[in-house]
């Protein structure tokens, strides 16, 4: 049996590949910049830049932010290891906090328990593009002076109360623009910062710590007068990249429009199922990457739905479980969770009737 597919990489008419691959301009240039403008305008954000890689994006936000070796995290356990494993790099203790059951976002509660640790950061999932609680967690870091990220790893165009998140208060906000992911630029990823002068850094971080404006000389000759203050990774999106993910933000709006169609089919089909109930928080609106539910048998749940011609999984397992953060604690909502969400396809390349009538 052909399957419906959980993802599919979407890929818009992109004419000018050729042109741009024989250009002799492949860095960072006017692509990457009509990019870092085509996104600031759909968030309606003023500092974002764009990266090179998603696990970029999070080096570069802890970077910028001042976490050093042997500094702890609080962190999500449902998340995608792509979140999670770029922490451990920079030398970041992970303290793993529970989730909400019915959402697989960061629990509030467990949160402010655990600040007691001194976290230099409070890294928010968005978990398979359902908005969490927002508005407590920023709460929490404004109390105690930590900053909070958002990571909207697969929550591009979700919206929590009428803004799409990368506008909704929080201190710095994470995308991957991931082949999985909408848009995909192939791999790359994007920082939003609320604070100005964090901005302003973040833009040396992402190339090594140079100041580009005065690192040449009028031979255009590195300058020996241009120090390097900062420690910076080498971030920079390439043109190919960024002129993919110019051509794809002329399709946002159509892709999450269909794929929030297809979702409230879902909504019909599923609202007499007794087996299963639906993700949701109220005051928000998912991107519908997947549709999630909740299900009482969680293995029966897939096999079913499989067998109706629809790929269901369970997207992510919780990390704890891993030796290589060196903390298995066990966490009753992360388990409740993990035991019984099941994803759907709900993708652009679905019609609503395939998900009514199949």
């Amino acid at each position: 049996m052909v399957m419906i597919p959980l993802y599919k990489p979407f890929m818009p008419e992109i004419p000018l590949v050729n042109e741009i691959m024989h250009s002799g301009q492949l860095a960072y240039g006017k692509y990457g910049r009509e990019f870092e403008s085509e996104l600031r305008s759909y968030f309606g954000v003023k500092s974002l830049l764009a990266t090179n890689t998603f696990n970029m994006a999070i080096l570069l936000t802890m970077t910028t932010l001042g976490l050093k070796p042997g500094d702890s995290a609080i962190v999500s356990p449902m998340a995608c290891l792509a979140s999670t494993q770029p922490l451990l790099s920079l030398g970041i203790k992970i303290i793993w906090a529970d989730v909400d059951p019915q959402l697989g976002t960061l629990d509030p509660e467990s949160v402010r328990r655990l600040v007691k640790h001194n976290p230099k950061v409070i890294i928010h999932n968005h978990f398979c593009g359902y908005p969490g609680h927002i508005d407590e967690i920023n709460s929490i870091g404004k109390e105690f002076g930590i900053p909070v990220v958002d990571d909207g790893i697969e929550a591009f165009g979700s919206e929590y109360k009428g803004n799409r998140i990368g506008n909704v208060g929080t201190d710095v906000t994470i995308f991957s623009f991931n082949p999985v992911r909408f848009p995909n630029t192939l791999d790359g990823g994007a920082v939003v910062f609320k604070d100005e002068e964090l901005y302003k850094k973040s833009i040396l971080v992402r190339d090594a710590g140079i100041d580009r404006s005065r690192f040449r000389d009028d031979l255009g000759e590195i300058s020996p007068q241009c120090d390097i203050e900062i420690v910076g990774h080498s971030a920079t999106p390439m043109e190919l990249n960024s002129y993919i993910g110019v051509q794809q933000m002329k399709q946002a709006g159509r892709i999450l429009q269909s794929q929030r169609i297809n979702a409230q089919s879902w909504d019909a089909r599923l609202k007499a199922e007794g087996n299963v109930s639906i993700v949701k928080l109220s005051e928000t609106l998912p991107n519908y990457w997947v549709y999630g539910v909740l299900a009482k048998d969680k293995r029966k749940t897939i096999i079913d739905f499989r067998e109706k011609g629809f790929y269901a999984s369970g997207v992510h397992i919780n990390n704890n479980i891993y030796s290589v953060f060196g903390d298995k604690t066990e966490l009753n909502g992360v388990n409740d969770f993990y035991n019984s969400f099941v994803a759907l396809p709900c993708g652009w390349w679905m019609e609503k009737e395939e998900i009514l009538w199949k």
